[in-house]
């Protein structure tokens, strides 16, 4: 059995994705996957699932969905589920880190930056893989609680990271050309990550786009002040020096 929570939450088995049933068996599950094989105390999953107001009723209705759980997960996987314990200090879900997109995505990450030391080609397509993984937003099919929205804002800055080290191996690797158009994209989606204008500016440079590039750092110092009232980062201001100075480090 495969665990996927970059995108919707679902199980895979042979090939196959299957969705999991009820809207506080999907939490459920999702809270116990981005756990990471470690227990998650009981009381913390009532307030996963039922949030501040919890009935009465709360341990009872959460012994409930976990054997709710445990059944669907036996249906699904047939001999080969794994198993939902319950322990002392609460309930944990022993799931292989291969089996859980997550892991395999982080790993995958952290493999890529210690191999572009010595082999950038291989680290690249390492980082590619890694984010081929993901299915679009994390914990996509959930009503999340407090412990899945926070894994999902660190997730989404995991991705933002690792999409910029990809997009940085083709800007210093590569011909620039071919990403200014996904820098734009990025640029325009994510428009305070300024490390994807950093790199713009630089792709446009590059290919023989000065005036763009400095019309780029405009255009951010303008927004930035219209709908922040901050200057750009001292990154972006040393990158446009650098633009109009032409320095030799960015030929």
């Amino acid at each position: 059995m495969k665990f996927r929570v970059l995108g919707s939450v679902e199980v895979e088995v042979d090939g196959r994705a299957h969705r999991i049933p009820g809207a506080r068996q999907r939490l459920l599950l999702a809270t116990l996957l981005v756990s990471g094989r470690r227990p998650v105390p009981a009381k913390l999953l009532q307030a996963e699932l039922w949030g501040e107001n919890s009935p009465p009723t709360v341990e009872n209705s959460l012994h409930v969905t976990v054997s709710r759980l445990r059944r669907t997960l036996r249906k699904i996987g047939g001999g080969r589920p794994p198993e939902l314990l319950t322990c002392a200090l609460g309930y944990l879900l022993d799931v292989d880190t291969d089996d859980l997109d997550l892991t395999v995505f982080r790993a995958g990450v952290a493999r890529a930056r210690v191999t572009r030391l010595t082999d950038p080609e291989r680290a690249h397509a390492i980082l590619q893989e890694s984010l081929g993984l993901w299915r679009g937003a994390p914990l996509q099919n959930i009503t999340a609680g407090p412990v899945c929205r926070a894994t999902v804002l660190q997730l989404e800055e995991e991705y933002l990271t690792a999409v910029e080290d990809g997009l940085r191996f083709s800007v210093e690797h590569r011909d620039p050309a071919y990403v200014v158009g996904e820098l734009r994209r990025m640029s325009f989606t994510h428009p305070w990550h300024e490390r994807f204008i950093d790199l713009l500016m630089i792709s446009l440079y590059r290919c023989g786009r000065q005036a763009e590039a400095i019309l780029t750092y405009h255009d951010v110092r303008e927004r930035l002040s219209r709908e922040l009232g901050v200057e750009p980062s001292a990154l972006l201001r040393n990158r446009l020096e650098e633009i109009l100075n032409h320095a030799p480090s960015l030929g």
